[in-house]
């Protein structure tokens, strides 16, 4: 294992910038001084403008669009780190890009997330910190240690202020069969019923709803999913359990909003009331924001992970 100083030294990348300086406040210290920029052909220019030698150093990045970018202004970080003789080098991967790739769906198929994991690897990292990664086995992907935080345990708290005074009315709702283990977890944390919507997928990125399971007819329902990208799946769902199961209001959660292509005109047409993200990725710029979706902090969670990983201490407390 790789040894360090008791010096915590923190840097971030261009993705996710108003969440690592949250970080960085949540832990009373300033962001570490580099220079994340392009040269004029499009490559990534990293300078680490202070010592780092011997220090415990985190990486603050989500690979996040634009995703390729992002992911070598990562690498190319810890390379510079590591080059400069950083103690220990942590990449805190709030939104881990690629993830979705963890297998051969057919022949010749790529698998990324390994191949992401590797390269992540071999530039230098000797830990990963992220958050509600696409399939929990990418986590043996690493031939380095991995903390995967759970983005549930913060809809918990969130929740269950809302639902304490009538909790009766309320049930989770799983979008599909492969988020059951998650929704189940979620459900039993806030103690309701369990629903799931039960789908084909026909091709990527489209869904059809084929049949709901559970009782949900005037109940206000909350989906949990680990991510919204085109929103297909999440409104289809939607809009299944309001109008063949007949549920009351609709309020939806995802760790991570990715809200590519059509995702936004989607939601705001979709009979969701109201949609909670974290902000592992941040809103798109070239989008406007709408009322139904809003944003909850994971800057706590992420820093008191940081603050407990340089102590050496568990994490386990940090969801629980």
């Amino acid at each position: 294992m790789a040894t360090h100083s008791q010096e915590l030294k923190i840097f971030a990348g261009n993705s996710n910038p108003n969440l690592a300086k949250e970080i960085c406040s949540s832990l009373f210290m300033d962001l570490g001084s580099a220079t994340v920029s392009q040269f004029a052909d499009g490559e990534c220019s990293i300078s680490i403008q202070e010592a780092v030698r011997g220090s415990d150093v985190f990486v603050i990045q989500s690979t996040c669009n634009h995703v390729n970018d992002n992911l070598m202004e990562l690498l190319i970080m810890i390379d510079a780190l590591r080059r400069a003789s950083a103690g220990r080098i942590t990449a805190v991967i709030p939104y881990f890009g690629y993830a979705r790739q963890d297998r051969k769906a057919k022949s010749r198929d790529p698998i990324s997330a390994k191949l992401v994991a590797n390269i992540i690897t071999a530039a230098g990292a000797d830990r990963v910190l992220t958050m509600d990664l696409h399939a929990a086995q990418i986590q043996g992907f690493f031939d380095i240690p991995v903390d995967n935080l759970s983005g549930g345990s913060i809809f918990v708290k969130h929740y269950k202020n809302k639902i304490r005074k009538n909790p009766e009315d309320y049930i989770v709702v799983s979008p599909d069969v492969g988020s059951v283990a998650r929704a189940r977890s979620f459900a039993m944390k806030l103690g309701l019923g369990l629903a799931i919507v039960d789908k084909r997928r026909e091709k990527a990125n489209q869904s059809e709803v084929m049949n709901i399971i559970g009782h949900v007819e005037g109940k206000n329902c909350i989906l949990l999913d680990d991510m919204v990208d085109t929103a297909g799946s999440l409104c289809g769902a939607a809009k299944a359990i309001k109008e063949i199961g007949g549920a009351n209001e609709i309020f939806a959660c995802a760790t991570h909003g990715v809200l590519s292509g059509p995702a936004i005109e989607r939601i705001s047409e979709s009979p969701i009331t109201e949609l909670k993200l974290l902000d592992t990725i941040p809103f798109p710029a070239n989008q406007a924001p709408i009322d139904k979706i809003s944003y909850i902090s994971t800057a706590n969670v992420f820093a008191e992970s940081i603050r407990r990983i340089h102590e050496e201490r568990s994490l386990f407390t940090v969801e629980n």
